[in-house]
């Protein structure tokens, strides 16, 4: 009769975390994970976790959100180990560190070329893709590349980006509207 070999604490805290992880975005998941193990970055479970989470998450989030959500699926894990990650993902090039309102910065598993959306009271980002927007045909980028360049010779442009600043649907039915005296 063979004994199974029991699970490490680390492979039953993600086994834990994957259980009923139903994710909508299966590919963006699978393309961060390739990109992790292409990028030589070791896949623990926690990483894992991480990974996942983020890719399925549209919202940008934080590293405290993000802490915050799997904190009761890996216990032992801290802030800093999902901070870590992240900047490890980052510096890989399979997401953007982006600073996009007051607060802490924000996580964009994204890596395709997309403006954002930014809502000037809850603070919420959303991704405009290039397409969905008169924005993404404008001639004024060739400008602001050379612009930049002019502005620091020798300043390698990677790509032109917009935030839209606004209110988001939520709060923008919270506003009083304005009376006229």
């Amino acid at each position: 009769m063979q004994r199974s070999h029991p699970r490490s604490k680390a492979q039953r805290e993600v086994a834990h975390a994957d259980h009923g992880h139903s994710s909508s975005h299966p590919a963006s998941i699978d393309r961060m994970l390739a990109g992790v193990r292409a990028a030589g970055l070791k896949l623990t479970p926690q990483r894992l976790a991480i990974v996942r989470e983020l890719a399925a998450d549209e919202s940008h989030p934080t590293a405290q959100e993000l802490y915050d959500r799997l904190r009761p699926s890996l216990p032992t894990m801290s802030f800093a180990t999902v901070y870590n990650t992240l900047d490890a993902l980052s510096a890989a090039g399979l997401c953007a560190a982006l600073a996009l309102s007051p607060g802490s910065g924000r996580f964009d598993p994204n890596m395709q070329p997309h403006h954002h959306l930014v809502c000037d009271a809850c603070g919420a980002v959303r991704d405009l893709p290039l397409g969905a927007s008169p924005l993404a045909a404008a001639p004024e980028e060739a400008s602001f590349r050379r612009a930049a360049t002019r502005a620091a010779p020798g300043f390698e442009v990677r790509s032109v980006e917009r935030i839209l600043r606004g209110l988001c649907a939520a709060c923008a039915g919270h506003r009083q509207p304005k009376t006229h005296t």
